[in-house]
């Protein structure tokens, strides 16, 4: 079965924003190509080769989705298996960021609500990372 490490991003809105009750997470759609495709994601991608998760977070990040990562941290680490493969998300709260936030690469994209969220298809894989942002309460 095929791995495959992945550096995910769930951005948090601007700091003053992020104070409020209704925080903001900016959120893209798969290409209806794309393994689990039409569905929402949070941000980033695959680990090349020689770089850390945080190294492939900042570049999938800029290229994704037109950021520049300042503050992260560690999330939480997430395994599932697919049936044609074996994923490893590395998931980061990205607390800090410089630019704009939109779809680089043309894909939809958007900030919503951390209530609004449950009103997304996400891929399997993310589910536990809905459950913690809520678990932390990070989704009112």
């Amino acid at each position: 079965m095929k791995h495959i490490d992945v550096a995910v991003g769930v951005v948090l809105s601007s700091e003053n924003e992020r104070h409020n009750q209704d925080r903001h997470f900016f959120i893209c759609k798969r290409s209806a190509k794309q393994h689990q495709g039409d569905k929402w994601e949070f941000p980033g991608g695959k680990v090349d080769a020689g770089e850390t998760p945080e190294q492939a977070l900042a570049r999938e990040l800029t290229e994704e989705i037109n950021i520049d990562v300042k503050s992260c941290e560690a999330l939480m680490q997430i395994r599932h298996d697919y049936v044609d493969k074996q994923v490893c998300l590395h998931v980061f709260l990205v607390t800090e960021f410089t630019g704009q936030a939109r779809g680089a690469e043309g894909q939809e994209s958007k900030w919503v609500s951390g209530a609004e969220l449950a009103n997304y298809e996400f891929p399997d894989a993310n589910q536990a990372i809905l459950h913690t942002l809520a678990q932390k309460g990070l989704c009112t």
